[in-house]
């Protein structure tokens, strides 16, 4: 997304990542990716939750993710293994969700042209 920043904020816009992540692990994170737009924590996965995007990591693959050095526990700063379903929500100024793409496999994710083809249509 950081590539395309420049098409999406000559939309008028604004992209801002929200991560379960406490704050000082997103903002290293965003630090280390050199980031130039916000990456917001919700702890708790309070907003996640308020879009459905909730759902706790089953106890069979929580060995992997240690396998993996992932400490959801220590970066989420929580104990409920929850993880949000990786989603994309183009929004207007009014608030109204204009496009979004929400998918369970991480690693797909909504093209960058399809969220600037959003914005031209909200402009």
């Amino acid at each position: 997304m950081q590539q395309h920043l420049p098409q999406i904020t000559e939309q008028g816009a604004s992209l801002v990542a929200i991560s379960p992540q406490i704050p000082a692990e997103s903002l290293r994170i965003a630090e280390k990716d050199h980031l130039s737009f916000l990456v917001l924590s919700d702890v708790g996965s309070g907003v996640a939750r308020s879009f459905g995007l909730v759902f706790t990591l089953s106890e069979h693959l929580r060995p992997l993710f240690e396998g993996l050095g992932i400490d959801l526990v220590k970066s989420n700063g929580t104990d409920t293994f929850e993880l949000p379903v990786p989603a994309t929500f183009v929004i207007d100024p009014n608030g109204i969700v204009r496009a979004s793409y929400v998918n369970a496999d991480y690693k797909q994710r909504m093209e960058p042209s399809q969220i600037i083809k959003a914005l031209k249509e909200v402009n």
